[in-house]
This record gives structure tokens, sequence and C-alpha cells, in this order.
């Protein structure tokens, strides 16, 4: 169901996070466990099978955690980032030497599990937004480190990204509208200083704050926590000279009622920062 094409995750991004997570989780000895209960020649095979229904994301990185371990390790994916899948369905199987697959196995399942419950919930709000022009979109609100995997998560389950960082758009909040000394100034000072690549984005939360930003020439306007019929309003007044974004405290409940008034995007924090992870598990045996 994802509306738009999905790119995968740059190498390098993989195999650096892959490798540090497998140095936290490794420390200075290795796996005491599988060293103390695992014959160093066996060999085992399985499958990674999800438990319940969601999306699936990060499965370069969980197979990245296999092959970083030992490039032996014989990994058969089943599945693509962006599947839906259903409790039961195997989404790789994975054969090697056993004490590697075991070494391997948390940090695959954590990337796994974590990227697909982001794009899991990312496509829940996707699904209520059918038939609307609002994009999902989500936000800087995200694990630190973890911003790029996380933002692919959301691509996954559909959904769209809002800037990555400070450093690829602007985007005036209520702070800044302070300090700056008014809505207008705040707008015609990032106009004045923004390169010709760069959209200005303003935060209002009223429609007099409204008027005044498209009034200094606001390109697109954040329309904070408002409620349906004030949407509406707002979009009166933009009335198509800017992008309209709707954002605050959204949820599933209240993300169609949001998209149904017209806006351009509907940004949610709560797809990256409260997530549940979707469970998946290793089921594996011994071949020898």
């Amino acid at each position: 169901m994802a509306n738009h094409t999905l790119s995968p995750l740059p190498r390098k991004t993989v195999e650096a996070a892959v490798r540090t997570a497998l140095e936290e989780d490794m420390g200075r000895s290795g796996d005491l466990t599988s060293q103390a209960v695992i014959p160093a020649g066996a060999m085992a095979k399985g499958a990674i099978v999800s438990r319940e229904q969601g999306v699936l994301a990060g499965l370069d990185l969980a197979v990245a955690a296999f092959h970083t371990m030992n490039e032996d390790i014989d990994v058969d994916t089943l599945c693509q980032d962006g599947n839906a899948v259903k409790p039961g369905d195997a989404v790789w199987t994975v054969h090697g030497p056993a004490r590697d697959v075991l070494a391997a196995e948390r940090v695959a399942l954590n990337y796994l599990g974590h990227l697909s419950g982001i794009a899991s919930q990312t496509r829940l709000y996707v699904e209520k937004t059918t038939g609307t022009r609002a994009r999902i979109t989500c936000t800087r609100k995200t694990t630190p480190n973890l911003r790029t995997l996380q933002k692919y998560a959301v691509r996954c389950g559909g959904g769209f990204n809002h800037r990555y960082g400070l450093d690829d758009g602007i985007l005036i909040k209520d702070n800044h509208i302070a300090v700056a000394g008014g809505v207008g100034p705040a707008v015609k000072a990032a106009l004045a200083g923004a390169g010709h690549m760069v959209r200005v984005e303003i935060e209002v939360d009223t429609l007099e704050q409204l008027k005044e930003a498209m009034d200094a020439g606001a390109q697109a306007v954040l329309l904070d926590n408002m409620p349906p019929e004030t949407l509406r309003e707002a979009l009166a007044i933009i009335d198509g000279r800017a992008a309209a974004e709707a954002s605050g405290n959204v949820t599933l409940e209240t993300v169609k009622a949001i998209a149904e008034t017209g806006v351009d995007y509907i940004s949610v924090g709560r797809i990256t920062h409260s997530a549940p992870c979707l469970d998946l598990g290793l089921d594996l045996e011994i071949t020898c």
C-alpha cells in the first residue's frame, strides 16, 4: 500500500548501524552463553516468523547482522520491506554456524521488530486517510542516532518524511516567533535569509496568526492543534497560496476527520516515538 517508490537504505548506513549494535551486544568477550552451551562446529537452521499482523521494515539490517557475524551464514529472504505479514508468516530462513546465528539473533530482531513496528503504525494512519489528498508524515521526534532508520520505516509503511533535521528546512515555531518579535517579522526574516531551494514554513495556533503569516508570504503553514472546523476556516484563508500541514496530538481516532478537511499534510510524532515493536521471533533447530 506504499504510495511512493521505496528506495533502500544506503549500504554504508546499514553496515555502520549493524556493526555498532553488534559491538554493543558482544562486548569484550563475545556470546558467553553460546560459547559455553553450543559445540563449536554445530550448525543450525531456522526461520524468522511473524507473531502478529503488521508491515515489514528493516530487512537489510537484519540480514546484515547475520552476515557481519559470519559471511557464511545463508539467509534466504522471503519478503520485502513494505510487505504486509500475518501471524505465522516466515520472513526469511537462515542456515549457518549455530554460535554465530545465535549471536546475531537479537540485533537482527531488535532492528526488524522496531522498524516494522513503525511501518505498521504508519500504515494504520495511511489507511485512515485513503481517498483524501493528505499525506501522513513523520517529525523530528525520533530516537537519537536512529532517525535515518526510523524515517525509512515510515516510508515502508506508506508515509512520507518531514524534514530530516534543522539543516534541510525552515520551520518557524512558537519560540522562534517569541524571540523574533512576531509572526510577520519571523517569516520576513526567514524569506530574506533562505536559499532559493529552501521552503519557509511557520507554525500558527490561531487564525489571526495564520492571516499574518499569509500576509508576510509564508510558503507553508503548520496548523497546530486545530479541530476540523477550524482547519476548514484556515484552508479558506490560505486559498491554495501555501501548503497546509495539520499537526498536534493526531491519533488514529482523529486523523480521518483531519484528512477530510483537505489539508495537504498531517504530521504525526507518535508513529516514530510511540510505535510498539512488531513481534517477530527466530524459530531455530540444530542440524548437526
